[in-house]
């Protein structure tokens, strides 16, 4: 049987790699995945349960339930200044990972060159190939804690693109973008006129600084999509709901591909989501409170012991500097020797290479057991 080019040149998840190689292993501590050890909130769970037993399992509207956009929009706007029309702007997706991917099918045409800021989420270079565009990979840089910056914009041709995709907070850094930060990247995209797809997933995780959206600086708004959900901080993983934000017109045209592919988003999961929106803050403050002690946990004791390692603000991942020159092989003997379970930095993209990605999204018990294997094998 003939596979389709554009599918045969993107190779398998380097992450989903590593994932497997620990299934195969026992007593495995992983600091790989990018998965909340947490449940999601108890009265998400309730409701999702409730809908389950008074038999709400058909479709919902194509966009989503309406009261879970209303709520959606009300949360956004109060927590990100973020003021979008529910019944327009706000659409309902199987994961922000659907939304990302209806929006690459509905910006880009055949040829298209998009700026992909790395390292990054490994989706977004094959999500680009996967809608028939080509990847303008953007190398965010150390020295920069891996912010992106009108400079390395320029350098890297983005200005020929229809578009750029990037993620702050940042995964695989931990990086964040303050909002006079992005007021660079703001500049760069109106001045080249380009569509911006802007990763929110991990925004209700920063630390240090205020989540900023570049949607809310003059004439962004217009030209930006942006992309949330419940996985990363509602601990909703496996629920499967995000959404986007954006322009009637872009919202609209993502909605007619989702509804002939997902139809809507999965019924029991907007239920949950809708308690977690109205009950659950104080839930979701706790586990950002928890991720806050393990980043400064992991933060110091890489600092200790001798690895370079910028501070990073947001999400749930650390990205020291790896100590061996292949980062591949120092994971996989790291793995076999340690059982302690990263993954390297190329997997995510240029800008990765000679890095390990490590998230400390796991209990502070493992944590710190896995810490100490990681030192022991250095030395």
């Amino acid at each position: 049987m003939k596979i389709a080019d554009r599918v045969e040149q993107v190779p398998p998840s380097g992450i989903r790699r590593f994932f497997e190689l620990a299934e195969e292993m026992d007593d495995i501590i992983s600091l790989g995945v990018g998965e909340p050890d947490f449940s999601a909130p108890w009265a998400a769970r309730d409701a999702a349960i409730t809908s389950l037993e008074q038999g709400k399992t058909s479709y919902t509207a194509n966009r989503g339930k309406r009261e879970l956009r209303e709520l959606i929009g009300e949360t956004m706007d109060d927590s990100y200044d973020l003021s979008y029309d529910p019944d327009e702007q706000i659409l309902v997706t199987a994961g922000a990972s659907e939304a990302l991917d209806l929006a690459f099918r509905t910006v880009i045409e055949p040829g298209d060159k998009v700026a992909v800021a790395q390292p990054c989420y490994v989706s977004y270079s094959p999500g680009v190939t996967f809608a028939g565009g080509e990847v303008c990979p953007v190398r965010t840089r150390r020295e920069d804690d891996f912010k992106l910056t009108y400079e390395v914009l320029e350098e890297s041709g983005a200005a020929d693109a229809e578009a750029l995709v990037y993620c702050y907070p940042n995964n695989p850094t931990g990086a964040t973008m303050t909002r006079d930060e992005l007021q660079e990247v703001a500049t760069f995209a109106r001045e080249h006129d380009l569509t911006v797809l802007s990763d929110e997933i991990y925004a209700g995780l920063s630390y240090e600084d205020e989540h900023t959206s570049i949607a809310t600086l003059p004439g962004m708004r217009e030209r930006t999509i942006v992309f949330n959900g419940f996985s990363k901080e509602y601990a909703m993983t496996g629920l499967r709901l995000g959404y986007a934000l954006g322009p009637t017109e872009a919202i609209t045209a993502m909605n007619r591909i989702h509804q002939y592919t997902m139809l809507s988003a999965p019924t029991t999961a907007q239920y949950a989501a809708i308690e977690a929106l109205e009950s659950s803050d104080d839930a979701v403050e706790e586990m950002r409170t928890q991720y806050n002690r393990r980043r400064k946990l992991v933060l110091s004791r890489f600092e200790e012991m001798g690895l370079d390692c910028f501070r990073a603000k947001g999400a749930f991942y650390a990205f020291p500097a790896c100590p061996w020159d292949d980062g591949h092989e120092f994971a996989e003997a790291l793995l076999e020797e340690t059982k302690v379970a990263v993954v390297p930095g190329a997997v995510f993209g240029e800008g990765g290479e000679g890095h390990l990605r490590v998230s400390y999204a796991t209990g502070m018990e493992d944590l710190k057991e896995a810490l100490d294997r990681i030192e022991q094998f250095i030395e």
